[in-house]
């Protein structure tokens, strides 16, 4: 589940960024899942933060989310760290503000709007009916109608009102230019076919909240986006986890987790971890869920073997779940219990994941200035919970400035400049 080389990325020889700093660039990409991918990837960032010294997963150059991943890269970028992401999104306390809830208000607005559209439509309906009711009228007329089906059940316009509020506490912010690190959220331009990516110089005028709202629009939950006159829906349709937005900026060293597989049913029973056999038995929602894993997860396999080619210089460094793990494919989001276990697994299998490579993983992790706490992932009895120990609370004060800020600060401004002169010439 790992792929790189040994090499640095090849820089120009006369960029001022590159002399900038010489530091390693570390970054992270994050692929969707929905809300139980959300929780997932939390507790694959416990465990790497929990196991791993010398990086700070809330100072890392670039941060790539994508549908639900762009709500944990987003808050990461934010300075809001992995434990805090625990109160926030999976314990029922006071901190618990976002609830499963938020995601699963009825589309009133998109229902009202498509009603609306229903008489001028059965008009045009019935008169294609009449045109031809023995051959293909009963077909278009059925077609007609169909522009009166809501694009989406749920309304996601409530996420954006949280995280806008979220973002816009004190020591964080809502737009993409006044971070400290890159952050690119990946979304679909419906109206093309084709990928946009949020925080890019073209595109980071959009607030946070608004980019988060697009990328994870998954068409018939949610209905498309509008930002500007285009439409936008959820960026897992074109990759998974669109890790070349990140390595295409020069990173040494990526992160990615992935919390969807295929559900391997056979092994699991095997396992003794699952008593029913055949996912068919849990009807339509089951099937497609298996469906949707089967396809995305295939086309991330291709989309890292690419990786180890274009990217020789940069190391790639894959976490996910097992593929028999039942709790993972059958899990409920609207139980505290469930997502508290959900998250404690997934704590559990990236520890196991770092355990098993550690010495394959070393030589990367060495290349990198970074170790593993091997004291803590030999401790068998280490659980979710020992990771929590971020006694911040979640609307703190703005944060410490460090030095590797600072320096990132300056490597900005001097890319302006750059560019600057490059278009005076």
């Amino acid at each position: 589940m790992s792929s790189g080389g040994t090499h640095r990325v090849a820089r120009g020889p006369h960029s001022v960024r590159a002399r900038a700093s010489s530091a390693k660039k570390i970054g992270v990409a994050l692929a969707g899942g929905g809300p139980l991918g959300g929780i997932y990837e939390v507790g694959a960032l416990l465990a790497l933060t929990d196991s791993l010294e010398g990086v700070d997963l809330n100072a890392l150059d670039v941060y790539v989310g994508v549908s639900s991943g762009s709500f944990v890269a987003a808050a990461l970028a934010n300075g809001i760290s992995p434990a805090q992401m625990y109160r926030l999104f999976i314990e029922d306390d006071a901190h618990s503000a976002l609830r499963p809830e938020l995601f699963l208000k009825p589309a009133f607005a998109e229902l009202r709007r498509r009603l609306l559209t229903v008489p001028t439509l059965l008009l045009h309906a019935g008169l294609q009916y009449l045109r031809d009711p023995l051959h293909r009228g009963a077909m278009e007329s059925f077609a007609t109608l169909g522009r009166a089906i809501p694009t989406g059940v749920f309304d996601n316009r409530a996420v954006d009102t949280f995280l806008a509020r979220l973002f816009s506490a004190s020591g964080r912010t809502n737009d993409f230019r006044a971070l400290h690190s890159k952050l690119f959220l990946v979304a679909t331009n419906l109206d093309t076919g084709a990928s946009v990516t949020f925080g890019a110089n073209e595109t980071n005028h959009v607030p946070i909240s608004r980019a988060i709202e697009a990328s994870s629009a998954l068409p018939g939950m949610f209905p498309p986006v509008e930002l500007h006159g285009e439409h936008y829906v959820d960026g897992a349709l074109n990759k998974t986890l669109h890790a070349s937005v990140a390595l295409d900026e020069g990173l040494d060293l990526l992160l990615c987790v992935n919390p969807l597989v295929p559900f391997d049913a056979s092994a699991a029973n095997r396992t003794r971890r699952l008593t029913v056999e055949k996912i068919d038995r849990g009807g339509l929602p089951l099937v497609l869920s298996q469906t949707f894993r089967a396809i995305v997860h295939s086309r991330m396999k291709v989309g890292m073997e690419k990786y180890a080619r274009q990217y020789p210089n940069a190391d790639v460094l894959l976490f996910e779940p097992d593929r028999e793990n039942a709790d993972m494919f059958y899990a409920s989001i609207f139980s505290y219990a469930q997502r508290r276990r959900l998250c404690g697994l997934a704590f559990a299998t990236t520890r196991q994941n770092l355990r098993a490579r550690a010495a394959a993983l070393a030589p990367i992790w060495a290349r990198h200035g970074i170790a593993l706490r091997a004291d803590r992932l030999t401790d068998t009895s280490r659980s979710v919970t020992d990771a929590l120990d971020d006694p911040r609370p979640l609307r703190s004060s703005t944060r410490r400035r460090t030095v590797r800020h600072t320096a990132r600060e300056l490597s900005y401004a001097l890319d302006h400049l750059e560019r600057f002169l490059a278009a005076a010439r």
